[in-house]
């Protein structure tokens, strides 16, 4: 697939198409990686998840494909395809994917 750069012509990309599913694993793909932010997409495993950790920014955790929990501040939300949650900047976090799960993770650092 083309890489879309800003001074190049557009590029149309299928989203949950552009990460791969790998058994017993997690799979990343950076999309953007700016001073300002990046968007980040992740294929989780069933089972595979992110420990708990802090980031000094917000970002944002749009579910692409199948259903994860995740852990903000010690609450658990069940999230599916289709919706998103906001990780707040110096909040603890965490996920597991509760079935295969892919995501968009868009990080301001702003």
């Amino acid at each position: 697939m083309e890489q879309n750069k800003s001074s190049e012509k557009p590029v149309i990309m299928t989203v949950k198409d552009l990460v791969d599913y790998q058994a017993g694993s997690i799979v990343s793909r950076t999309i953007i990686d700016k001073k300002g932010g990046t968007v980040t997409l992740f294929a989780f495993d069933e089972g595979q998840g992110l420990s708990e950790h802090v980031a000094p920014y917000d970002a944002l955790v749009n579910v692409l494909d199948g259903k994860a929990e995740v852990i903000i501040s010690g609450k658990s939300l069940q999230l599916e395809s289709g919706q998103m949650v906001i990780l707040p900047a110096s909040k603890p976090h965490a996920l597991k994917a509760t079935t295969k799960f892919k995501m968009m993770l868009t990080m301001i650092r702003a």
